[in-house]
C-alpha cells in the first residue's frame, strides 16, 4: 500500500516493506521511497520523523536528476558483442594499470546497480550500461576494479578513484541521471 508523508512543501509517497531485519532502514529504489521495517515493528512514523531531512534531501536530488536526465541521450548503437569486447578490453587495461587480477567478467541485467565485485574476484557489469557513453562505462569498470584494492566506499577507495577520475563526483551524478533515463526509455521495453 502506498502512503504519503508531508515534508516541508512536498508530499512524498512511500511504501512499507516488513522483512526479517534487525533495524529499520530507508531505501530509494528508482525514485520510490521504501521504508523497510522489522516484521514486528509497528511504529513507522518515528522512523520517518527521525529521517525526514534525509528523505527530503534525497527526494529533491532525485527530482533534479529526473529533470536533467531528459537532456541526456542513450547510446543505442552498441551491440552486445561490441559491449562485451569493450568491457573485456577495459578490464584488462585497468586491472594491469593498478596491479590487480580479475578472475572472471560477467555481464547481466541488474535492476539496482551498475556493477559489482564478488569475493571470488569476479566482476559483474550491468548489461544496460551498454546504453551509456563510453566514458561512463569505463568509469563503472574502473570503479569495480578499484574494489579489488579496497572493498568499501571509504576515503581510501575514493582516493584511488580520484587518481584516475579527478571529477568522479560528476561521473557519479551522470550515472544517477542516466539510471532514470534508462528506466524511462529502455527498461519497460526489455
Amino acid at each position: 500500500m502506498v502512503k504519503t508523508i508531508r515534508i516541508n512543501d512536498k508530499n512524498i509517497r512511500y511504501s512499507v516493506s516488513r522483512r526479517k531485519v534487525k533495524y529499520p532502514r530507508l531505501e530509494f529504489k528508482t525514485g520510490n521511497l521504501i521504508l523497510v521495517l522489522p516484521e514486528k515493528m509497528k511504529d513507522e512514523k518515528t522512523v520517518l520523523e527521525k529521517h525526514k531531512a534525509w528523505i527530503y534531501r534525497k527526494s529533491r536530488q532525485i527530482e533534479r536528476a529526473l529533470r536533467e536526465a531528459h537532456c541526456k541521450e542513450l547510446n543505442e548503437n552498441m551491440s552486445m558483442e561490441k559491449f562485451k569486447y569493450f568491457v573485456r578490453k577495459k578490464v584488462a587495461e585497468f586491472s594491469k594499470s593498478i596491479g590487480v587480477e580479475v578472475n572472471n567478467i560477467m555481464l547481466r541485467k541488474m535492476v539496482s546497480k551498475w556493477g559489482s565485485l564478488s569475493f571470488r574476484r569476479n566482476i559483474t557489469i550491468n548489461s544496460y550500461a551498454r546504453y551509456l557513453p563510453d566514458r561512463l562505462i569505463e568509469y563503472i569498470i574502473y570503479h569495480e576494479i578499484a574494489h579489488l584494492l579496497i572493498k568499501k566506499h571509504n576515503n581510501n577507495f575514493w582516493k584511488i578513484i580520484e587518481s584516475k577520475y579527478a571529477n568522479y563526483k560528476e561521473y557519479e551524478k551522470d550515472l544517477f541521471k542516466y539510471w532514470f533515463l534508462l528506466q524511462h526509455k529502455i527498461l519497460p521495453k526489455d
